[in-house]
């Protein structure tokens, strides 16, 4: 109560009144005293996530009023992977701020479930990411972008870059740097050595940072996997050498991700409009 009163610029007792005004008010108990202090009843915790909601939806509305009195401010919160934070993300931005110079960006890396939680938790508007199923979970919308391929690479002083011929049956005890998604029995790096009829490598290295693998790469004989948007868009074009194979793509799509029912920021209809004509070159089909 005292850090909530400090933090509110107020004093303690106006706390306890405005708490005990919201009980009379709604009829129900908001908070246990108990000898270990205060914590939140099932209403408090209801009211709690509900006024998070109400709160984010007052702040969108200001931040509305605020484009439309000057149409190149706003700020724009995402959340997404390290993946398309290297690449696609920082390539929109790049457009978005040609026309809008004063737009602020804050991005949230997590993981590839972590992001969602963000969205739910409205710390992010919205998530650029890479369906994990069939179909969004029932509270999230999705608009789909494309089918991601993998391109495997190598580092530019590597051996593997300079063979003309390669074949999957030359990379089976191949040094590989991988994440565990790729490693999954439906992935397309998974699918591509079985329909071969090759035993799936085995890597040396397993994770999931770009930054890891470029830093490998530039100084060994591992080879690895690279999303190729992150070729299109990201630095890793002039930093690695794309190998002469073929893989399937993800049989699910990219996309940006937003929470279902949110009043969605100007600014974030600029920043999806972007990153739609910026992937339309791209499979859209798996």
């Amino acid at each position: 109560m005292a850090r909530a009163a400090e933090r509110l610029a107020i004093s303690r007792p106006v706390v306890s009144k405005a708490i005990a005004y919201l009980e009379r008010s709604l009829k129900v108990v908001l908070l246990d005293r108990t000898a270990r202090g205060v914590e939140p009843t099932v209403f408090g915790n209801a009211l709690s996530k509900r006024g998070a909601a109400l709160f984010d939806e007052l702040r969108s509305t200001a931040e509305e009023l605020s484009y439309l009195a000057d149409p190149a401010t706003g700020e724009l919160r995402i959340a997404s992977t390290e993946v398309w934070a290297a690449g696609l993300i920082p390539a929109a931005i790049e457009q978005l701020r040609s026309k809008f110079p004063r737009l602020r960006l804050r991005l949230e890396q997590g993981t590839a479930q972590s992001q969602f939680d963000l969205l739910r938790g409205r710390s992010s508007e919205l998530v650029v990411s890479r369906l994990l199923t069939a179909s969004p979970d029932p509270d999230i919308d999705c608009e789909p972008l494309f089918y991601e391929k993998l391109v495997v690479v190598a580092g530019p002083q590597s051996s593997w870059a300079r063979q003309k011929r390669l074949r999957l049956k030359n990379l089976v005890e191949a040094q590989w740097i991988l994440s565990p998604l790729e490693l999954e029995k439906n992935s397309p790096f998974t699918l591509a050595f079985r329909r071969a009829g090759l035993p799936v490598p085995i890597p040396q290295v397993l994770s999931n940072s770009l930054h890891l693998r470029n830093g490998l790469l530039s100084a060994g004989e591992y080879i690895t996997l690279v999303p190729e948007s992150a070729l299109h868009f990201g630095p890793e074009r002039m930093l690695l050498r794309p190998l002469r194979l073929e893989f399937p793509r993800w049989d699910v799509p990219t996309g940006i991700f937003w929470l279902k029912g949110r009043m969605l920021s100007p600014i974030a209809h600029q920043f999806i409009a972007v990153v739609r004509r910026m992937t339309k070159g791209l499979s859209q089909q798996a």
